[in-house]
């Protein structure tokens, strides 16, 4: 009797590993589908098979749309930016300027824009290269903030708004707005410097950069004392830099940046520049505005401007001098610096641009 116990026991005891293994094993399979494990097997390969819509030759679109000749088999527009514009200044770029600088702003952020047009959106910064600098925002339902914007545009003259909901995932709504605006109200400016408005940027180095981007900063040591480098680039010149990526899609459903395959089945992403700060040329900046017509929309503003290069066969080129994140400050350290990201406090901001400014850096 002891021993039929015994083996009931060893069986029921069987049957209950077995079945807490499967729940195990369950909970397993659960959290590898949710950390995106399995959507790597089904995921394509960019190098070999990337296409993206329109699947067209989107080059010959963008020269026929700029002769005038648009919606034309297979040219089609599927991304009519079709926004109304709130608030302008149309009298910002009634000169040729050298550089123009737009500030993607949340509409809260009414001391970093303060901060911004005393440092670095500075316009007369520099008496012999002209610069303007504007705000892009999108809109509020509250009626409030709303107001307090259109006081802040009469004062300063610098806001460009826009019929859209100001949130994170309309990021590319707004990125391509600004050079939809770039494009139609400034077409003067020979580059365009686009910010975030957590930044440091020396608008100094972006204008040395701009002079010679393959070899800043060393061409900078080679100058002659009192003699600066007669080295323009070209103005039909194509560029599109800033800091480059090669990433992959995060696949894990937790993250605020995952992407299903249905969105976009490749490995890979095409190289893209991080969208905290980059530069864009003026021939770079129409080709993407009248690209983006012929390309569908993705949500991640970077991501888009990468996939938009892909397809105008268009190389971003790699900035070491800006930084993605924030860089540890010192006087010395910052001597190069282009742009950094995660100054969002306005008082920080200006301690530094003023000390690099002091240092002949800014």
């Amino acid at each position: 009797m002891l021993i039929q116990n015994i083996m009931a026991n060893s069986i029921y005891n069987l049957f209950e590993l077995k079945k807490y293994f499967k729940y195990f094993f369950i909970i397993i399979l659960g959290l590898m589908y949710y950390f995106g494990v399995f959507t790597h097997f089904f995921e394509l390969d960019y190098y070999s098979q990337f296409v993206y819509p329109l699947e067209i030759n989107i080059s010959k679109c963008v020269v026929n749309a700029q002769s005038g000749e648009t919606d034309q088999l297979p040219c089609i527009n599927i991304n009519p930016l079709e926004y109304d514009l709130l608030l302008s200044n149309n009298t910002k770029c009634n000169r040729n300027i050298h550089l123009l600088v737009l500030v993607k702003s949340a509409l809260n952020n009414f001391d970093r824009r303060r901060t911004i047009r005393k440092t670095w959106g500075f316009e007369n910064r520099f008496s012999d290269v002209p610069t303007r600098t504007v705000f892009i925002l999108g809109k509020s339902f509250d009626t409030d903030l709303e107001k307090r914007i259109k006081e802040e545009h009469e004062q300063n003259g610098d806001i460009v708004q826009y019929d859209f909901v100001d949130e994170y995932y309309n990021n590319t709504i707004k990125t391509m707005n600004a050079i939809k605006w770039a494009s139609t109200h400034c077409n003067s400016s020979r580059f365009y410097f686009f910010s975030d408005d957590d930044m440091y940027v020396s608008m100094k180095n972006v204008l040395r950069y701009l002079r010679n981007p393959i070899e800043y900063p060393e061409y900078l040591s080679k100058e002659v004392k009192g003699k600066q480098s007669k080295h323009i680039l070209p103005s039909d010149i194509v560029l599109f830099t800033g800091y480059v990526f090669n990433s992959s899609p995060l696949r894990h459903q937790i993250s605020k940046w995952y992407v299903s395959l249905s969105e976009y089945p490749y490995h890979m992403w095409p190289p893209y520049v991080t969208a905290g700060a980059y530069m864009l040329s003026k021939a770079a900046l129409v080709k993407f505005y009248y690209g983006s017509s012929y390309t569908k929309r993705f949500r991640f503003d970077d991501i888009y401007l990468g996939l938009l290069s892909k397809k105008l066969n268009i190389k971003p080129l790699h900035c070491e001098h800006i930084y993605f994140y924030k860089k540890d400050y010192s006087m010395s350290s910052y001597k190069y610096v282009i742009a950094s990201h995660g100054y969002d406090d306005s008082e920080e901001l200006l301690n530094v641009w003023l000390e690099q400014k002091s240092n002949g850096n800014a």
